[in-house]
């Protein structure tokens, strides 16, 4: 009998629409450190289905598919979606996805809730932040932290 949730597979797992998706998957593994773990090629050489691995997630991912009605953000218009991602050096993966294309949309700096992150749009219109905890924050400091960052805005 099968499980309900396969070996291997988180219960949730973003699956990424995109218009050129043999770079998307290069973007990712290179910029994130995601490794490849599968891809299904469409008859005319697109990807079908991929999945990437990201630590203990998994990013699925395929080529946009107008008949499926599968679109990526730049098709319609953007994203409302960002995807939140934990790494070692926030800096060094913002650094290195401006870089390979994508566009700064936040700067890496130490937020007042203890991570240091930033954000930046992928080549593919999709939106990641970036952070590195760097600091464990108490909740009544974080009120504070908090408190002056909305009236500094």
């Amino acid at each position: 009998m099968s499980k309900p949730i396969p070996e291997g597979y988180p219960r949730v797992a973003p699956y990424l629409i995109v218009d050129g998706g043999a770079a998307a998957i290069d973007f990712y593994c290179s910029v994130l450190g995601a490794s490849e773990r599968m891809r299904m090629p469409t008859p005319d050489g697109r990807v079908g289905h991929a999945e990437l691995q990201l630590g203990d997630s998994i990013i699925m991912l395929a080529d946009e598919n107008a008949d499926m009605g599968a679109r990526g953000p730049a098709s319609i218009g953007g994203t409302p979606v960002s995807l939140h991602v934990y790494v070692e050096d926030s800096d060094a993966v913002f650094e290195r996805a401006v870089d390979a294309g994508a566009t700064a949309l936040r700067p890496v700096e130490d937020r007042f809730y203890g991570d240091r992150s930033g954000q930046f749009e992928d080549p593919f219109g999709h939106r990641w932040d970036v952070s590195t905890h760097v600091e464990d924050v108490p909740p009544e400091e974080m009120s504070k932290r908090a408190a002056a960052a909305m009236s500094a805005g």
